[in-house]
């Protein structure tokens, strides 16, 4: 697969759940609902799908769960590239992710940074050596999220990252600007830097990422591709429209941890459930409240019972 097909807006695709009585919330997950929300958000414009990202509830999910939804998301896909998330803080679990992957015909990995162990830069560089080499030649995207794992992937660390031909793009979602423009700045020819927070779109392409994994494209993917798109093509005026446009949804999405809002933000549209797995809640009421009043005025938040 041509690298610049992983340019442009990614969605990092929330996972529906059928609400239970179980002991931990969610039982089950929702095939059809996820199948309805790959529709959705092809028909927006998507240009490639994340599927079992951190907002995809990757960390609560089952490894027979997993396979399901890869392989719906690759059923509905068409033409259009399916990244899965392999990322784990075990560098034997990663490469058996990636594995599975791969077999079962994922087109490139989102490998998020180990978290809680905090590998020095060669045990974060022989991981994704490892990672690279059980993926059958399937590129990768490095996913830097600081605020999750507890490690901040460093310019200087990435660097070695590059150096792995299969390592062709990361994910940047530091949310510390003058990184993502060293990055920019030091991006190796053939490599890809994507935003990896909705609200960090605008600047962060204006500096010289190629796109976008986005939030807010789960339940706004037309407008999110309008403001990549602006973005890409240098009408700043335009894309900076459309950024304060969807600012204030973009920052409500985060009021409590992705993705228990976006799941509120869904329900009220009437795609899914709300429902989560514990260690997460359902969204309070006061998250509830103010995403409807947001999507109001696009014809959206219609769902508002329980």
């Amino acid at each position: 697969m041509e690298v610049t097909r992983l340019s442009g807006l990614g969605v990092a695709l929330a996972t529906p759940f059928i609400k239970g009585n179980g002991r931990y919330g969610a039982e089950s997950v929702d095939i059809p609902a996820f199948k309805a929300l790959v529709r959705r958000v092809l028909e927006g414009g998507t240009d490639f799908l994340v599927v079992l990202g951190s907002t995809g509830d990757a960390a609560t999910i089952t490894d027979s769960e997993r396979d399901q939804l890869i392989r719906a998301a690759l059923e509905e896909a068409g033409d259009t590239p399916v990244v899965v998330g392999t990322g784990h803080n075990s560098t034997a679990a990663a490469v058996a992710l990636a594995s599975r992957a791969a077999a079962l015909g994922a087109q490139a990995l989102l490998v998020v940074t180990p978290y809680y162990n905090k590998p020095q830069p060669a045990g974060l560089e022989a991981h994704f050596r490892a990672v690279a080499e059980a993926a059958s030649g399937l590129p990768i995207i490095a996913y830097n999220v600081p605020g999750r794992t507890g490690l901040n992937m460093i310019p200087s660390t990435l660097a070695r990252l590059w150096q792995i031909p299969q390592v062709v793009a990361v994910k940047e979602s530091s949310g510390n600007l003058a990184q993502i423009g060293e990055i920019a700045r030091t991006l190796p020819p053939g490599k890809l830097l994507l935003a990896g927070d909705d609200a960090f779109a605008l600047p962060a392409i204006a500096l010289g990422a190629s796109g976008l994994i986005s939030v807010i494209g789960n339940i706004l993917p037309k407008e999110t591709k309008a403001l990549v798109q602006a973005t890409l093509s240098g009408d700043i005026l335009t894309a900076r429209a459309i950024h304060v446009k969807l600012l204030p949804i973009m920052d409500a999405l985060f009021m409590e941890s992705n993705p228990v809002p976006l799941k509120a933000a869904l329900e009220l549209d009437g795609q899914c459930q709300r429902a989560v797995r514990l260690p997460l809640v359902p969204a309070c009421e006061a998250t509830r409240t103010a995403l409807a009043q947001l999507l109001e005025p696009f014809g959206m938040a219609t769902n508002t019972g329980d």
